[in-house]
């Protein structure tokens, strides 16, 4: 396994937190994120980095980005946030099948969008991405 693509709709909340967590975990492993309805360019939302900043990960400098067929073919392992997602990306980009998954797999959960929901909803959604991130961790390293 060399790479792995965390999606979300924004790619300015979910994604960005998943990706950072992932890429903690897994540092010889190329961690990014992207969206299905990128806010290209916009930076992580300001509740995702301080909660990330309170972990110790910094992602003041990401950018949101499209998701594009591109990085789908190149990805070794594509994880989005609900099962829409899934159905999107696997309709949008058939080469997907076999290496597309929920981040909540494991545990059969969607993860909720908390954009502008405030901070309870950032924090149950991180939770849910932190279960979900570390359970894929694990199934990456005993992979690789």
């Amino acid at each position: 396994m060399k790479s792995v693509l965390v999606v979300c709709i924004g790619n300015i909340c979910r994604s960005p937190m998943g990706e950072a967590l992932i890429a903690a975990a897994l540092p010889n492993i190329k961690v990014s994120s992207a969206g299905v309805g990128a806010l290209v360019g916009q930076p992580a939302d300001a509740l995702a980095r301080e909660l990330m900043a309170k972990r110790g990960l910094d992602i003041e400098s990401h950018r949101a980005r499209q998701l594009t067929s591109r990085m789908c073919q190149e990805a070794d392992l594509i994880l989005v946030m609900d099962e829409e997602q899934r159905l999107h990306i696997n309709e949008k980009h058939p080469l997907t099948r076999g290496k597309l998954f929920r981040l909540g797999e494991v545990a059969r959960v969607d993860i909720p969008d908390p954009y502008r929901l405030g901070q309870p909803a950032f924090e149950r959604a991180l939770k849910l991405i932190d279960d979900g991130a570390s359970a894929w961790v694990e199934r990456i390293k005993k992979l690789s």
